[in-house]
């Protein structure tokens, strides 16, 4: 890959995501064709040269008509926006519809202000991660979350399990599904410059991870300054006959500058921000602490508990997991899932779960989980690829700085 053009090094992480996700559909997201449900911009992303694929049971963009190597590279400089209205937005209500969130998350949720939000984890009893999800507080009776496309059915029927017994014992809880919503992410810097030409709302007194519902562009929206790619940005869940609008709308303002961008891209950015993808870097058998995401279960709740899998993920943190998700850098060709990590006597210490070539920095990037104790940034490994072991070495996350925005 290395001395390619942009153009040849586009089509090469462009086969290579097309093959991981045709691996990944036939795993565990095989839809026919036929059954393939589409977002309501589906015609949309067609006519504006959209490479569709099956994703989650999904119809997607994966790239348009630049290359993934040039949306990348856009939205860092410029902006993106992206259809993820495959993704589950839901709403939790009632008086108790906090302490029994707890019981499922790690997240101190009880803590947060109304009108803020964080990341969290899903956990099992085993202390491993059934999904992350981005959560709000809308208000003391009021959660919005939203949870990953392919974890869907299997997170909605957790929740409404527990939601079941809970109810039963008398705790006030109920849930809505937005269904009736669509979702775009609009990313980069030119993302909060762009939106406010839409929305009267002051967006400089919107910090990361705030959430607010308003009229953008004369649609009433839930808009939350987060996203997957490490750039200041919104995720903005807007009712499904006002997506297209919105869409168009973002697109005008922008003039040109903010592109459509597919899951091609979407990859290569939360990769170079460190990100974990669920299904790549997380599943069921991995705990929050092995992730490095230790910052993500709340003090209160290190404390307390009182989530499911509270025992396993308490003691890693007093104790120190087994293994640990890291990042690398590598030689030769960009390291996939499932590469083996070796140390320098070609013992394994480890698998990559995430990798590929970065457009931002021009080399290959990776994260994997090692043993403790060579999780320290600069320790030498070898990576096999295709049979053939090369030097790579472990360095600390997000690849590319990211640029939230947050109070100075």
């Amino acid at each position: 890959m290395r001395g390619a053009g942009f153009w040849q090094l586009g089509q090469s992480i462009t086969r290579r995501l097309a093959q991981t996700d045709k691996k990944t559909i036939a795993r565990r997201y095989f839809a026919s064709e036929a059954d393939l449900k589409k977002t309501v911009l589906y015609d949309f992303h067609v006519a504006n040269g959209g490479k569709m694929v099956p994703f989650a049971g999904w119809g997607m963009p994966i790239q348009y008509k630049d290359s993934i190597m040039d949306s990348t590279l856009n939205c860092r400089e410029n902006g993106s926006l992206f259809d993820v209205s495959h993704m589950c937005g839901l709403s939790l209500k009632g008086k108790d519809c906090i302490p029994f969130l707890e019981t499922l998350v790690v997240a101190d949720v009880a803590g947060l202000a109304p009108g803020t939000g964080c990341l969290t984890i899903f956990t099992n009893e085993k202390g491993g991660a059934i999904d992350d999800s981005v959560i709000t507080k809308v208000t003391n009776e009021h959660i919005y979350l939203v949870v990953n496309a392919g974890c869907r059915d299997k997170d909605l029927a957790h929740i409404e399990e527990h939601m079941k017994a809970f109810t039963s014992k008398g705790g006030d809880v109920s849930w809505h599904i937005h269904d009736e919503r669509s979702l775009l992410a609009l990313q980069g810097p030119l993302a909060a410059p762009v939106l406010q030409y839409l929305t009267k709302e002051d967006l400089s007194n919107l910090y990361f991870s705030d959430f607010r519902v308003l009229d953008i562009n004369g649609a009433q929206c839930y808009l939350t300054r987060t996203g997957y790619t490490g750039e200041d940005g919104f995720e903005i869940s807007v009712p499904s006959e006002n997506a297209l609008d919105l869409a168009k709308a973002i697109l005008n303002k922008s003039e040109g500058k903010i592109r459509l961008t597919g899951l091609g891209a979407r990859d290569s950015l939360r990769l170079e921000a460190g990100l974990c993808l669920y299904g790549n870097d997380m599943e069921q058998h991995i705990t929050p602490v092995e992730a490095g995401l230790t910052w993500a279960i709340g003090k209160r709740r290190r404390a307390e508990g009182g989530f499911l899998g509270a025992e396993v993920i308490l003691k890693q943190i007093a104790e120190g997991p087994s293994i640990r998700r890291v990042g690398f850098f590598s030689t030769g060709p960009p390291a996939r899932s499932h590469s083996e990590i070796q140390n320098d006597k070609g013992e394994n210490i480890g698998e990559i779960t995430s990798g590929g070539f970065s457009p931002c920095l021009k080399k290959n990037i990776a994260m994997g989980y090692v043993k403790s104790g060579l999780h320290k940034a600069g320790t030498k490994v070898k990576i096999v690829v295709r049979g053939k072991s090369y030097d790579g070495s472990v360095t600390k996350m997000p690849f590319v700085p990211t640029k939230y925005y947050k109070p100075t």
